[in-house]
């Protein structure tokens, strides 16, 4: 079953059904990762997958409307976020990757327990995003103008009949 321009309304439908769970349980193994399976890394990879079933549903006009940063701004803050993690305990005389924590009160949350290792998953997770993005914008430009092949040059009005006399 598709639709006029050919996209498939039953994946069209499954992928924005699927998306928002899929972006949650990737949210739940960036907060887990430290203590239980998953980090930044593999919920990236979740968040990935389901933006990349976006892509294959809607194209790439659906997938930059879904995140509105370009993929360099989401490559840059994470490794900027990751490699500051790593190296500030460097500072203070600790080792590299060395895990700091601090308790604070939230307004709304109440005492929150911050973890260092948070902010460094949370830096692989956006690079992690943000190649997925590369990725789906090198492969699927939508603008005609940029995927046009040089094969498809058509020379209209300057055809000569030489046969004619």
């Amino acid at each position: 079953m598709t639709d006029g321009g050919g996209r498939s309304t039953i994946l069209d439908v499954t992928a924005r059904t699927v998306f928002p769970a899929a972006v949650v349980l990737s949210l739940y193994f960036l907060f887990a990762g430290h203590n239980r399976p998953g980090g930044g890394f593999v919920g990236g990879l979740v968040c990935g997958i389901a933006v990349t079933l976006r892509f294959v549903a809607g194209g790439m006009s659906d997938v930059r409307t879904l995140v509105p940063l370009k993929p360099h701004w989401l490559l840059g803050g994470g490794l900027v976020a990751a490699a500051t993690t790593a190296i500030l305990p460097l500072l203070s005389g600790d080792s590299l990757l060395t895990s700091s924590t601090k308790d604070v009160e939230i307004a709304l949350l109440g005492h929150v327990h911050l973890a260092s290792p948070l902010v460094f998953d949370a830096g692989v997770y956006a690079l992690v995003v943000g190649v997925t993005l590369y990725i789906l914008e090198a492969f699927g430009d939508d603008d005609p103008e940029s995927t046009a092949s040089p094969l498809d040059v058509h020379d209209h009005g300057h055809d000569q009949d030489h046969g004619a006399a």
